[in-house]
């Protein structure tokens, strides 16, 4: 299959009012823009569309992105961030409500998940949570594999296996998930984060968008596209991190448009 880049021969941009995108490696790496990154976003909103960053990365609070943001030149509201950790209250308070949960994962996301009023519980918990651990020890590592043999409900913030960086690739949430499978035998029972409807469905709640006018903006097929493009919004792919061409050639999923960058889209606003 041939793929066009950096164009919008259908016109399908002129149809989105709502750009849902991803942080690492889409508009961002580290704390450096993407080149043309903060253009996009002033085109969007001159052209009378809005955006929301949707992040996988559940190692950061809402409020540590906006600040995050702010130091890089960017002033937001926190209604314009959305993570996976959020989703993930979202869905224990739905699907677990008032049980024990055992949190793997960094103090931002504990302080989080305890504002939210989830029970956290490391002793006797009803629950495994395992997210973005950037403190991850192997005493936490040793705890969470006993628990998640013991045949407790195992559920994850996101499935993303490398987190891009202005140095590389550093393993994310997915890793994780390897190594417990392979002292635990299991993986995660569920995963809130993109690609999952979960996130995508609170994506629309929150954000108050219609699925059909909203573009998934990211560049990971597996996650970002995949999202979009099966759970009703229109999926973009951007070349500006993780995946390329020969990624597209080799995967079952197919973005609805790509271009190189979050920048090559402002003439088709």
């Amino acid at each position: 299959m041939i793929h066009k880049i950096d164009t919008d021969e259908k016109g399908i941009l002129k149809g989105i009012n709502c750009f849902a995108l991803d942080m690492d490696g889409t508009v961002y790496l580290g704390e450096k823009w993407i080149d043309g990154a903060r253009d996009f976003l002033k085109a969007v909103e001159d052209a009378g569309k809005k955006y929301v960053f949707l992040t996988n990365n559940s190692s950061k609070n809402p409020q540590a992105y906006v600040e995050k943001l702010e130091r890089m030149g960017l002033t937001i509201g926190l209604n314009q961030i959305v993570t996976s950790g959020e989703a993930t209250i979202d869905y224990l308070k739905k699907n677990f409500p008032e049980k024990r949960i055992y949190l793997l994962g960094n103090e931002l996301l504990q302080e989080e998940f305890q504002e939210a009023g989830i029970r956290l519980d490391e002793k006797a918990p009803e629950v495994i949570v395992v997210g973005f651990d950037t403190c991850l020890t192997y005493a936490k590592l040793c705890r969470v594999c006993d628990l998640v043999r013991e045949g407790l409900p195992y559920i994850s913030t996101h499935p993303d296996f490398n987190c891009p960086t202005e140095t590389g690739f550093i393993p994310d949430a997915g890793a994780i998930h390897a190594f417990i499978h392979a002292s635990a035998f299991r993986y995660p029972d569920h995963v809130i984060g993109k690609p999952s409807g979960d996130i995508m469905d609170y994506l629309a709640q929150r954000a108050g968008v219609l699925k059909h006018e909203t573009a998934m903006v990211g560049d990971r097929l597996y996650t970002d596209v995949a999202a979009g493009v099966n759970n009703g919004y229109t999926g973009i792919l951007v070349l500006s991190g993780e995946a390329g061409m020969k990624d597209v050639e080799e995967s079952d999923v197919v973005p609805d448009l790509i271009f190189s960058s979050v920048k090559e889209m402002i003439p088709f606003l």
